[in-house]
């Protein structure tokens, strides 16, 4: 089981950000993080974990790193029994709030990984993004994190920004690759609908010219194992979601999933706070379940079990394999370029 924890306070909103975050609520910390304690009463007795079976734990938001460690004690204090020894206990940080102070907060709680939002490592991007921090800030913050003793380091970038081009990347990257890091996340900026590109034909040819370029550049450091996410280390929280394992969404706005039904508290932070149980749900088909596993699937290094396709969907998939589009192995399918899943998805299910 995971649990994923979401914090909506931000330390600045980027132009691109479309996640429940806010930069005018910092005096609701206090009241939201006793919102999160009655709700994950209410979950532990819906989910039901036993002892010893959270495998991960992940903070988000926002920006997490704007609440101090002392207001999350009391979950992780609540947590703990359920926790594996080994448990991946990750924090997402923005490199301008993550103190020496708060790092060193949030690993006595027992915080083992970090993942900052750097997004950039040249100053005129980030000031178009809108981030709040400069690429010196973003440097310092790594090392401050790696002296404090984490064990793992990932960084988010992004890229397929207006301006972008082989030698912003080439530079975003030898200094990621510089940083104490054993896991980076890649995002592109836009997605239109049905590709992440863009719609004339001239700037979808170059974006992915560029960004083929850019993701085989970071695959010469590390190994690839989801469309975004690359590492000498892989999440054990990232492989969990791709791998449909039951998890708790605590928080505003936040998604929670056991067996086939998804759990949806409400989006307005206040709200929340007055009402922690305030939670919608939905119920899951077995179709759209299978959708979502062969998708899932197609996109990172799960694969998909042929026993959850249909003998038509099955053929359809092996075509792909003889044209050496997939690969089978030990009943699973699996793709190997992850920028094509899906189109290969649609065309499994057509």
């Amino acid at each position: 089981m995971l649990i994923y924890i979401h914090i909506p306070f931000c330390d600045s909103k980027c132009h691109y950000c479309s996640f429940n975050s806010y930069v005018d609520l910092f005096h609701l910390r206090q009241n939201y993080m006793k919102a999160l304690l009655t709700q994950l009463h209410h979950e532990i007795i819906r989910f039901s974990p036993k002892k010893k079976s959270i495998e991960t734990v992940f903070i988000g938001g926002g920006t997490p790193s704007t609440v101090s460690p002392e207001l999350y004690q009391p979950i992780f204090d609540i947590l703990k029994p359920y926790l594996q020894d080994n448990a991946e206990i990750t924090s997402e940080a923005n490199p301008n709030s993550a103190t020496s102070e708060w790092l060193e907060g949030m690993k006595k709680l027992g915080v083992n990984r970090i993942s900052f939002g750097v997004q950039s490592f040249n100053d005129e991007k980030l000031k178009k993004l809108g981030r709040a921090h400069k690429a010196s800030d973003a440097t310092s913050a790594l090392h401050r994190a790696n002296e404090a003793g984490f064990k793992h380091l990932s960084l988010d970038l992004i890229y397929a920004v207006d301006g972008d081009d082989k030698a912003l990347l080439q530079h975003d990257l030898n200094e990621a690759f510089k940083l104490p890091i054993d896991h980076l996340s890649a995002y592109a900026l836009t997605i239109e609908e049905g590709t992440p590109f863009a719609t004339t034909p001239e700037v979808a040819h170059e974006k992915l010219a560029l960004t083929e370029w850019f993701l085989a550049e970071i695959k010469k450091h590390f190994s690839s194992y989801e469309i975004s996410n690359f590492g000498k280390y892989k999440s054990k929280h990232n492989l969990g979601y791709w791998e449909y394992k039951n998890y708790i969404g605590l928080g505003s706005g936040a998604v929670g999933f056991l067996n086939d039904t998804r759990y949806y508290p409400t989006q307005n932070v206040q709200a929340y706070i007055e009402n922690p149980l305030d939670i919608t749900q939905e119920k899951l088909s077995q179709a759209s379940i299978k959708t979502e596993k062969i998708f899932l699937g197609l996109r990172s290094i799960i694969g998909v079990s042929e026993a959850i396709l249909t003998p038509q969907e099955q053929k359809r998939a092996h075509l792909l394999v003889a044209e050496k589009k997939l690969l089978f192995k030990d009943d699973h399918f699996y793709n190997e370029d992850y920028l094509l899943s899906d189109e290969l998805a649609l065309f499994i299910q057509q």
